[in-house]
C-alpha cells in the first residue's frame, strides 16, 4: 500500500495516476471526499483526514509500505508558516507512530537554508523533522521552481500588458511541471530504491530566466514583444495583499524572492540526467498557461 497525501494537489494527484496506472495499490488523502473520488473510481482508497492532525495521519498511514508528503500550498492560510510547522509535526509524528518504512517528501530547492527563504524554511524544517524518525527511509525531493507559478500572473499581465515579478529578469534559473514532480515520486515510492536520508533535486527540462520565460509567453498569446518586469518589492507587496493574500504570506513571499535574488535559493547538484525532467515551458505554456489566460479573458 502507498499513500498519497495532497492527492488533489497537483504534484500529488500526478502521483496518485501514475501508481494507479502502474497496478500499485494506492491510498489517497484529502479533505474532501468528492475531490477523491476521482481516484477511487480508478481503484484507489480515499481517506478523509486533517494534515495538522497526527492521530488522523496515523490513521491514514497504517498499513503503508510508503508515504508520499506534501505541506499545502494553502495561501488562505493567515499565517502560513504555522500551518506549515503544524503540518510538518504531524506528518513526522504519525510516520513514526505507524511505522511508516519508505517516505518520498516534496521539497524544494534551497530548502539547505535555514532562515531566509520564506515559505522554503518550513520545508528545511520538515527535511530535519523526517531526518529525525528512527529508522526511515526518506527520499526528499527538492524540486525548481514551479512553472505553475506564471499562472499566478495572469491578472496583472492582462492589465499591465507585461509580465511583473519579484525575481530579477536574467538569472537563469531551474523551473518545473508539477506532473514531472508527481511522475517522478510515484516512480521512487514503487522502487523504494532508498535508505537513510537521501536527497533528490529536480531541475526541471532547463534553466530559464524570466526574460526568457515572457518571450515564451508571449509567442504563445500572439504578444511577440511581451517584457519581464521585475517590480520592487515595496509596490508588489500590497500588490499581492490585493490579490486576495493575507498580508504574512505576502511577506513570506518578499522573502523568498529576495532570497532567490541573493542566490540563497540555489540548486547544489550540476544538471544530469537524472534530476532533468521532460515537460518544457513551451509545452507547459501551449497547454496550461494559454487555456488559463483565455479563460481569464472570458
Amino acid at each position: 500500500m502507498i499513500v498519497v497525501t495532497g492527492a488533489t494537489g497537483r504534484t500529488g494527484g500526478a502521483a496518485a495516476k501514475a501508481l494507479l496506472a502502474a497496478g500499485q495499490k494506492v491510498r489517497v488523502v484529502g479533505r474532501d471526499a468528492k475531490k477523491l473520488e476521482a481516484f477511487v473510481q480508478k481503484g484507489a482508497e480515499a481517506f478523509v483526514g486533517n494534515v495538522e492532525d497526527s492521530s488522523s495521519m496515523t490513521e491514514a498511514f497504517t498499513g503503508a509500505d510508503a508515504v508520499y508528503l506534501v505541506v499545502p500550498e494553502d495561501s488562505s492560510q493567515e499565517d502560513l508558516r504555522a500551518h506549515q510547522e503544524k503540518t510538518s509535526d504531524s506528518f513526522a509524528a504519525a510516520v513514526a507512530a505507524a511505522h511508516v518504512p519508505y517516505v518520498v517528501a516534496l521539497s524544494s530547492i534551497g530548502a539547505q537554508q535555514a532562515e531566509g527563504t520564506g515559505p522554503i524554511v518550513g520545508l528545511h524544517n520538515l527535511e530535519q523533522k523526517l531526518n529525525r524518525v528512527s529508522g526511515l527511509n526518506v527520499l526528499h525531493l527538492r524540486a525548481a521552481y514551479f512553472m505553475e507559478n506564471l499562472i499566478i500572473s495572469i491578472p496583472p499581465l492582462r492589465s499591465m500588458h507585461m509580465l511583473p515579478g519579484g525575481l530579477k529578469g536574467d538569472v537563469p534559473m531551474p523551473w518545473i511541471a508539477t506532473k514531472d514532480i508527481g511522475t517522478y515520486a510515484a516512480k521512487r515510492l514503487a522502487a523504494r530504491d532508498f535508505s537513510g536520508s537521501s536527497i533528490q533535486e529536480l531541475h526541471g527540462q532547463r534553466d530559464i530566466s524570466m526574460k526568457e520565460a515572457a518571450t515564451v509567453v508571449g509567442e504563445a498569446i500572439g504578444k511577440p514583444k511581451l517584457s519581464y518586469m521585475q517590480v520592487p518589492f515595496m509596490m508588489l507587496e500590497p500588490a499581492l495583499v490585493q490579490m486576495g493574500l493575507p498580508k504574512r504570506t505576502g511577506a513570506l513571499l518578499i522573502e523568498m524572492w529576495k532570497g532567490a535574488n541573493a542566490g540563497l535559493i540555489v540548486p547544489l547538484e550540476p544538471r544530469t540526467a537524472e534530476n532533468t525532467t521532460p515537460t518544457t515551458i513551451e509545452s507547459f505554456v501551449a497547454e496550461d498557461f494559454v487555456p488559463a489566460y483565455q479563460k481569464a479573458g472570458a
